[in-house]
């Protein structure tokens, strides 16, 4: 039976949950034990992809596919997932699959279909049990599949909100039948600083934890979430009016780098502690000195600046794009680079193309981001324009590939009005059109070309160089793709396609020959980037705009 480790936030969304989550999940990594991860979400979407990334941050993308069947005949390939699996994949440097996302749409769909299916033929459906019991059940169908030594449950949104109350009641009901010593609540909040004062204020953090008690939860740790650490006061206050030991009152301020973290803690003494409240046995060992050299990679300056633009749509929040960021972050730290990212809004350039030139002076390198729709898109078709009359060197990625491509038949081929047809549907030359097998797509939700597929590179090609292999894994989120034949037309112009899939049927990358690094890529390696072994393609673009590459 494994043992459950669930993790709750206070005060307010987005204090680092899935951080926390993630470090301790390292803890346990570093003793020896298996452990496995679950994120609850409290939304009706029953999965992400449909959200707003400005609202909700990241749609990320597993490497398998989940078979979500709620009624026979109606089944979705979910791969889609909430942001936090990003992070929970970077810090234990394994996948986690797509059904570990436990979302109320999918709970709720579930029971009420199978409502309509006859399943409950006599009974009032109600939230208890019914809701309860199908939330527990897919806990125990994720538990089930690998067995893990410790399942770590992190419960999306705040303590107190109405959606996550049947989530709260399930961690409730499961601590209770776990029993003791086999499952432990970790309690993530806020302690503001006042600078006016110089104070750190605990009270939100003693209503939190009210509020948690009042929901029949007690904690067994408290991260305090601060931008200093804690004073021995704070502390002390925390511990007396949460009942927890003061050792258990762990202090979490900002850190240079977010995977210093697990080290925080393991200094704090929360590793030790969660094993002996768990009853496990196991002592940190070399992984945690590897992860000790990653992090000081992090740390260091190392004199030498690279300057990477990011231009898009979704710019005014850096969860949006963070698995680019952290991709990025991972190949400057490997060559040895401090990294400085310029962000720009891509719509900025559609009201003034005259801007481009300000906007771009001294960047080494230009990163086109994904997305869709028309809004930003025209700016970003600019950009890429702008970085083929510079030799800028350009990565672009899935939807930015596009709008590269849509540039190049544009500006060097001379087709002028090439589009994409997702940005005008009756472009007289649709450079980038639907995959075929969309065309017929009725459902939006899980209906893209999703989660990891094979592709076969060109020898001899930029991306041949930096895989040193001629076939790889990478994963995938799109519906829209660049049509073969009007990249055999653009060839003729300098344009390579260095990659596509086993069929040759799709394009999965596209280079420009003659310059120094512009690519762009159908696929995100940036979901298979990891601290201690960043993306083979971060990796050469990085090491082009800092003139590292030979």
């Amino acid at each position: 039976m494994s043992k459950h480790i669930y993790v709750t936030g206070g005060v307010l969304s987005g204090i680092g949950k899935g951080v926390v989550t993630a470090s301790i999940a390292k803890l346990l990594q570093w003793r020896g034990f298996d452990v496995d991860v679950i994120k609850m979400d409290p939304y009706l979407n029953v999965d992400p992809g449909t959200l707003n990334p400005i609202e909700h941050g990241e749609v990320f993308v597993c490497e398998d596919r989940w078979r979500f069947e709620p009624l026979e005949g109606l089944r979705f390939e979910i791969a889609e997932v909430d942001q936090d699996f990003g992070t929970y994949e970077r810090f234990l440097d394994r996948n986690v699959h797509p059904s570990n996302n436990i979302t109320s749409g999918q709970v709720y769909l579930s029971v009420i279909l199978a409502e309509r299916r006859g399943a409950y033929l006599g009974r009032t459906i109600q939230v208890i049990p019914h809701i309860i019991e199908e939330i527990k059940r897919r806990v125990a169908e994720v538990e089930g599949r690998r067995s893990p030594d410790v399942l770590l449950i992190e419960v999306g949104g705040t303590v107190g909100d109405i959606e996550a109350m049947p989530f709260l009641e399930a961690v409730r009901q499961m601590r209770l039948e776990k029993g003791p010593r086999n499952s432990l609540l970790v309690h993530v909040t806020l302690v503001p600083y006042l600078k006016t004062v110089g104070q750190l204020k605990t009270k939100p953090t003693q209503h939190s934890v009210k509020t948690l008690l009042g929901l029949g939860l007690q904690p067994d740790v408290i991260v305090a979430r601060s931008e200093v650490p804690l004073t021995r006061e704070a502390r002390e206050k925390i511990s007396l009016y949460s009942n927890i030991p003061l050792e258990a009152v762990v202090s979490a301020p900002d850190l240079e780098t977010i995977y210093e973290e697990p080290l925080l803690f393991e200094r704090e003494g929360l590793g030790r502690y969660i094993s002996e409240k768990l009853g496990l046995r196991g002592r940190p060992g070399a992984p945690m000195r590897e992860w000790e050299g990653v992090v000081s990679r992090f740390k260091r300056r190392w004199g030498r600046r690279v300057r990477i633009a990011v231009p898009g749509k979704y710019v005014s929040i850096r969860d949006s794009y963070i698995s680019i960021f952290e991709a990025l972050g991972h190949a400057a730290a490997a060559l040895g680079v401090d990294l400085e990212t310029v962000y720009v809004d891509s719509e900025e350039i559609e009201r003034d193309p005259r801007v481009i030139d300000d906007l771009y002076a001294g960047v080494d390198g230009i990163l086109l981001t994904p997305g869709f729709g028309r809004r930003g898109a025209e700016g970003l078709i600019l950009t890429a324009r702008w970085a083929m009359e510079t030799d800028t060197p350009l990565l672009g990625i899935c939807f930015g590939a596009q709008l590269l491509f849509v540039a190049f038949m544009r500006y060097v081929v001379g087709l002028k009005d090439a589009n994409s047809t997702e940005l005008d549907p009756g472009t007289p030359h649709p450079v980038v059109d639907l995959l075929p097998e969309q065309r017929s797509v009725k459902y939006k939700g899980a209906s893209m070309r999703l989660g990891a597929h094979e592709i076969v590179i060109k020898e001899g090609s930029l991306l041949h160089r930096v895989y040193g292999k001629t076939r790889v894994r990478e994963r995938f989120r799109h519906r829209f793709h660049i049509i073969p034949e009007y990249a055999e037309q653009a060839s003729r112009y300098g344009l390579v396609v260095s990659s596509t899939d086993p069929e040759g049927r799709i394009v999965n990358s596209i280079e420009i020959l003659g310059k120094r690094w512009i690519v762009g890529v159908q696929f995100h390696p940036e979901f298979k980037s990891r601290p201690n072994r960043p993306s083979p393609v971060y990796l050469g673009f990085v090491g082009a705009a800092a003139g590292k590459n030979k």
